[in-house]
Formats: C-alpha cells, structure tokens, sequence
C-alpha cells in the first residue's frame, strides 16, 4: 500500500438538483397552498382531456393532457366568497401566470358547476409525459385558440372583481 493516504477522508462529488416547480394559490382565499405537480396528480382525481387548438404561427395543435380540475383544486383553498351564493360565486376571477411571465384570466363562473362547467385541467402530464421538470399547465379543453393554456404555472390568484367607483354613478353627459 505504498503511496496510498488512508488518512484523507472520501468526499462524494456534491449534486445539485433543481426544486420541483412550485404552484401558489393566493389572493381571495382562506388557506393559501404551495402545490407541486406530484401533490396535485396524487391529491385529486385526474381527468383526461384531448385537445386540438388552433395556433395562428403553427396551425392546428393536438395534445393529450391529465390533471386534476381547476375548480377541485382551487376549492381547496377555500375562496374567499360565501359557497351557496350564486351571485358572489359569479363575480369571482382567477389569473394564471406561468414561468415565463404569460397571463391568463378565467372567470370562476367558467368553472364553476352550477354555471359554465368548463373541465379546465392543472396539467401533470401532456402526451403521456409528466409535467414534473417543466410544473403543471393549465388546459382550457374549451377554447378553439390555445392563448389561455399556461405553460410552467408559477401562480393561481383569485378574487372578486368589483367595479371602480367612476362605473357605479350615472353614465357621463356628452355635449
């Protein structure tokens, strides 16, 4: 053993790996939640939706997603309006921003059973891949134009959309 230090203690090369993308649900709600895309595949049923929208610049796009629904997740962290009221529900709008900064705005109405239904997803996976590496997207089966789906969600946001003050008083006098 000439030659060997024995004494020197083995250091295991250090690895880094990114965090798991997180999905924060803020504003109007009771119990904020940090979700990343394994909780939101393995805390609410999945749903499948296939999807053809239609991209100006590419044409027509198809696609497989899986995820759990957007009202299902979004209830869990309690809205901040009164459940049974139909007219509070309805004024209620959710903004969905993604990584790169890309925004979209639905309104709960949309969502919501007992008025449009729409199966908008929290994508886990897209063509039988998971979404883990990238975060969840938000899918609107619904729309003919794919400019609401939401790569790399970073951020859910819901609150109600009260209108400015200068709206509520008596239309403005043309002369």
């Amino acid at each position: 053993m000439h030659g060997t230090d024995v004494s020197a203690p083995t250091v295991a090369p250090t690895i880094s790996t990114p965090a798991a993308p997180v999905l924060l649900i803020t504003g109007e709600v009771s119990r904020p939640i940090a979700l990343s895309v394994e909780h939101l595949r393995t805390r609410w049923p999945q749903h499948r939706a296939q999807v053809v929208f239609d991209c100006a610049t590419n044409g027509p796009q198809r696609h497989s997603f899986e995820g759990p629904l957007l009202r299902e997740v979004v209830s869990a962290a309690e809205p901040a309006f009164a459940p049974g009221r139909r007219k509070d529900r309805s004024r209620f709008l959710l903004t969905a921003e993604g990584g790169d900064g890309h925004r979209s705005v639905l309104a709960w109405a949309e969502v919501d059973e007992d008025f449009g239904g729409a199966p908008v997803l929290l994508a886990t996976r897209m063509d039988g891949r998971n979404l883990d590496a990238e975060g969840s997207q938000l899918v609107v089966p619904t729309d003919r134009c794919g400019a609401r789906y939401v790569s790399a969600l970073t951020c859910l946001r819901i609150g109600a959309s009260p209108l400015p003050a200068e709206q509520h008083l008596s239309p403005p006098h043309t002369h």
